[in-house]
C-alpha cells in the first residue's frame, strides 16, 4: 500500500518560522532593502509578537556609561518625569530588560533595570507605540514623549529621535528645537546571533555629547 506521508529531502525548502513573520510592525517601518540588510537574529528579535501577557526577558551587564556635566543636571532632572535616562556613571553592573505588550496601546511596554554600586537599582519605563507622523513613538512618562526614526546598517538596528512632544490630556505640543534635550540615538547592533549591544547616545546641538551608554544583552527567556 503506498504511503501518503509527504517524504522531505535536503533539496526541500523549508517555510518561514510562523514566529518570525508574527510581528511585522517594525518592519512595515522600513524598506524591503533595509530590513532584509539586518542580521537575521535581529529580525526574527524584532518579528517576535508577544500575547497573553508574555514577556521577552534579555540580561546582560552595562559596560560603560559617561556623562557630560550637563548630561549629568538633565538626568537628574529627568526624575520628575520617572527617571528615563541613567543617573550614575556605574559600569561593570548587571543589568536586565523585560519587553511585554501593552494591551491599551497596541505597543510595548520596556522596563530596564540598572544595578548601582550604591544604593538601589534604577528602574526604567517607557512604552513603544506604533502612531504618530513616523510611525513610532516612545513614551516615557507625565505625558512627554518622543518620535522615533529607523535606520538600519548591515549589523544594526538604529533608532533616532525625531522630535519631543508634551501630552495635556487630549492635547499634544511638540518642543522647539531649542527647548529639545538633544538628540537620542539607541543603536542595537549584533554580537553574535545570541548576544546583542544597546547603546545610548544623546548629543546636544551646544553642548555636544551630554550621555553615553554601553550595554551587552542576551535573550534568557521568551
Amino acid at each position: 500500500m503506498t504511503s501518503l506521508k509527504p517524504r522531505f529531502n535536503a533539496e526541500t525548502p523549508m517555510l518561514p518560522s510562523p514566529v518570525a513573520l508574527a510581528d511585522l510592525r517594525f518592519r512595515a517601518l522600513m524598506s524591503d532593502a533595509a530590513w532584509s540588510q539586518l542580521p537575521l537574529a535581529i529580525r526574527r528579535r524584532f518579528a517576535k509578537r508577544l500575547a497573553n501577557g508574555d514577556t521577552i526577558v534579555y540580561a546582560g551587564r552595562v559596560t560603560a556609561t559617561a556623562m557630560s556635566r550637563a548630561g549629568m543636571i538633565l538626568a537628574q532632572l529627568g526624575r520628575l518625569i520617572g527617571g528615563p535616562l541613567p543617573t550614575t556613571c556605574d559600569a561593570d553592573v548587571p543589568s536586565v530588560v523585560t519587553v511585554t505588550e501593552d494591551f491599551s496601546s497596541g505597543g510595548q511596554v520596556w522596563t530596564r533595570l540598572y544595578a548601582r554600586r550604591r544604593g538601589f537599582p534604577q528602574i526604567i519605563h517607557s512604552a513603544k507605540r506604533f502612531a504618530g507622523p513616523t510611525g513610532l513613538e516612545e513614551h516615557v512618562g507625565r505625558g512627554i514623549g518622543m518620535t522615533l526614526t529607523v535606520c538600519t546598517t548591515e549589523r544594526a538596528l538604529i533608532f533616532k529621535s525625531a522630535g519631543f512632544f508634551i501630552e495635556l490630556g487630549r492635547w499634544r505640543f511638540y518642543l522647539p528645537t531649542s527647548f529639545c534635550p538633544g538628540a537620542l540615538t539607541v543603536t542595537h547592533a549584533e554580537i553574535d546571533p545570541t548576544r546583542f549591544s544597546f547603546t545610548l547616545d544623546l548629543v546636544h546641538p551646544w553642548l555636544g555629547q551630554l550621555i553615553h551608554q554601553h550595554a551587552v544583552f542576551e535573550e534568557t527567556r521568551t
